[in-house]
């Protein structure tokens, strides 16, 4: 595993590697914690935009995600990525509004799902040379699943009101795999801008 965990795309001066670490953190912190609040003050809360904000932040921090495991390598800053939207999401409260208290219960799961995604592509994409999609595929389906089977069970246990169940499920579930299907698109643009950028 530790082989994995320091794999990255190709080698970077250090200046580009702190750059890209700085750019990646302060992206996993900040979007979460005042996109959201943005969104709502300059569309209103009302607003289709502002309805849909955990489609924006999250499809942004799944992006993130995709590209630490492809730019970054190292236990310290994986780790930082992966644990710290979901913590900035809860403690703004923005994105999920009452539920949020709630979500502190599913920390777990989204720091485990958040892993795999990273891991999976460095496992399939910078090891064992897979396709891009492919390793995207795969990363979502696991990091979904992981996410909403550990929320099932927790309901199963009344964790959960039963008026945000449903609102819950639906966050846990096919929000999940929007928001990180559209971030495998974008990072794979910013992969290939990449790629066509170190050939100039």
């Amino acid at each position: 595993m530790e082989e994995i965990i320091n794999k990255k795309i190709s080698s970077f001066s250090k200046i580009t590697d702190i750059v890209q670490t700085i750019l990646i953190f302060l992206i996993a912190l900040l979007v979460p914690t005042f996109l959201g609040e943005l969104i709502t003050n300059v569309f209103g809360a009302q607003s289709v935009i502002a309805k849909n904000s955990q489609i924006i932040i999250g499809s942004i921090v799944n992006t993130a995600l995709i590209m630490t495991a492809i730019n970054l390598n190292g236990w310290a800053k994986i780790l930082g990525v992966v644990t710290m939207p979901s913590i900035s999401t809860i403690l703004s409260g923005y994105v999920f509004g009452s539920a949020s208290t709630y979500m502190v219960y599913m920390i777990p799961a989204i720091w485990i799902g958040n892993f795999i995604l990273v891991y999976l592509y460095k496992l399939l994409l910078l090891d064992k040379k897979l396709n891009y999609f492919l390793a995207g595929i795969a990363g979502v389906l696991l990091k979904v699943a992981v996410i909403f089977l550990f929320f099932n069970v927790l309901n199963l246990f009344n964790v959960f009101p039963e008026k945000l169940v449903s609102t819950l499920q639906n966050a846990m579930g096919l929000t999940q795999l929007i928001t990180a299907s559209i971030g495998v698109v974008v990072a794979f643009v910013i992969y290939k801008a990449e790629k066509v950028s170190k050939k100039i």
